[in-house]
């Protein structure tokens, strides 16, 4: 399993606390000094079955900076998913990667009942 995570995010650090707790292995990646790939986020988004917009950190500064709230909607899914690639802050995370499922964000019922 691959997880990706911003080390400085309170949730990030709690869905990690959790995998360890549950002796789950996996691969750290940090979303900020390694951005995910335009490829890689098209993979996980159509793995996930969530629509693109859940991909996207609405809470960040840099979203907001941005304005993508009102620029989102009129977006394509390629033109979100370029954006998407330029900057890991623009990323919800944690994201947990699997073969066959995607987990964007911690919620530790639905992490457990995809990963048990």
């Amino acid at each position: 399993m691959l997880f990706v995570c911003y080390p400085k995010c309170s949730t990030c650090k709690k869905a990690e606390k959790w995998l360890n707790e549950n002796n789950i292995t996996y691969d750290f990646r940090d979303i900020k000094l390694e951005n995910p790939s335009f490829d890689e986020l098209k993979d996980w988004y159509t793995k996930s079955g969530l629509p693109l917009k859940k991909f996207f950190n609405t809470s960040g500064m840099l979203y907001r900076q941005m304005e993508l709230k009102d620029k989102l909607p009129s977006m394509s899914e390629d033109e979100m998913l370029r954006l998407l690639s330029t900057d890991g802050m623009l990323v919800k995370r944690p994201i947990l990667v699997s073969d066959e499922k995607v987990l964007v964000g911690f919620r530790e019922k639905e992490w457990t009942e995809a990963v048990k």
